[in-house]
């Protein structure tokens, strides 16, 4: 294992060749496993322009995990990443609580009294790692937290290497003790759920990437993969410069055919400024980003559920109302007026071609 810092004095084409032949990539570009719009697609086109393809099984019991990842392998032989989510425990159901968001939903659909009470359970996350193990993906992920040592040492077993998210140096070091391959490193310009290893403190530990990036790069001798904010060829270029391995990209790839997101996303995120993305825990009840909205004006001062059951609070209020467009919880970084409506495949090598005519 390489020293702290050692990566970082590579140039930043050494890191990302070196990066690519660990771990079979020809671009060192990340698709983010977004829970909700990592569809097999996506991550296929992903893979097929080198990168690595994401499969975000975070919200999916163990079959539909196994449904997603049977997808992908029959539209590629590529790699990718699948990627479950470290639950905190979540408190017993408030029926007070459950109301008072609901009627709030309500009437920012404009409809007349609560939503309906069609609340989906927090998947079994045991049954998701046996899934994940059975499935054998080239790398799995994780964000919220660390794979616990018991599941690190199957993973190990398995020979699958694992990446983690982090939002603090602290956390890197975490990444790094606990096995993990490679770290996240996500900046609070990131769109969607903060992936704080502590809820409760989500909403404090605000570091932008390129604050964070150099310090992680010499904190930690594995690999930093960096997340938040980027969507062109200059952002790569300059992540790889600060001591990045790779990049992650989520809000970039939203705009493709191949994400499949709501008309109503899509909407949000096509004329959206960086101003417009606002952190908040409407959309699931957990500091996420997201384009604001009558939804994350309203939940400023009214109360929200615990993750996730504020989420599918929300789904089921979308689902009962599906014109009501105030209800969009489009999430998305800072970056996204940067965004383009091109096939994945097509950016992925585009932003390559743009990042290496400024690498030195």
């Amino acid at each position: 294992m390489d020293e702290p810092g050692v990566l970082r004095r590579l140039s930043g084409r050494e890191r990302a060749g070196r990066f690519g032949a660990t771990f079979g990539l020809r671009v060192p570009i990340l698709q983010a496993p977004v829970a909700v719009a990592s569809p097999p697609a996506l991550a296929a086109a992903v893979a097929a322009a080198g990168g690595l393809g994401g499969i975000g099984g975070m919200r999916d019991d163990a079959a539909s995990i196994r449904g997603r990842v049977a997808a992908f392998r029959a539209l590629s032989n590529g790699t990718f990443q699948l990627s479950l989510g470290i639950m905190e425990p979540a408190p017993p159901p408030d029926p007070a609580i459950d109301a008072t968001v609901r009627a709030t939903l309500g009437r920012i659909a404009g409809a007349d009294g609560p939503t309906p009470d069609a609340i989906e359970n927090a998947p079994d996350f045991d049954a998701q790692v046996e899934a994940l193990l059975d499935l054998a993906p080239p790398i799995a992920s994780c964000v919220l937290g660390v794979f616990q040592s018991t599941v690190a040492t199957r993973l190990k077993a398995r020979g699958i290497p694992w990446f983690a998210a982090a939002t603090t140096v602290a956390e890197a070091r975490l990444v790094e003790a606990s096995g993990a391959a490679a770290v996240v490193a996500q900046g609070f310009e990131a769109g969607g759920i903060r992936s704080s290893h502590q809820a409760a403190a989500a909403g404090d530990q605000l570091v932008g990437l390129f604050a964070l990036l150099p310090q992680v790069a010499d904190a930690v001798s594995i690999p930093v993969i960096a997340a938040g904010g980027i969507m062109d060829g200059r952002g790569i270029a300059a992540a790889l410069t600060l001591g990045a391995s790779a990049v992650q990209l989520g809000t970039a790839l939203l705009r493709t055919p191949e994400a499949a997101i709501s008309p109503g996303w899509m909407a949000a995120l096509s004329d959206a400024r960086a101003e417009d993305m606002v952190l908040n825990r409407a959309a699931t009840g957990r500091v996420s980003r997201n384009r604001r909205s009558p939804l994350t004006d309203v939940f400023i001062d009214a109360p929200t559920a615990p993750f996730p059951r504020q989420w599918a609070l929300g789904d089921a209020a979308r689902k009962a109302h599906p014109a009501a467009a105030a209800l969009t919880a489009a999430s998305g970084g800072q970056g996204v007026a940067l965004g383009r409506s091109l096939p994945a495949g097509k950016l992925v090598r585009l932003l390559w071609a743009e990042a290496t005519t400024l690498l030195p």
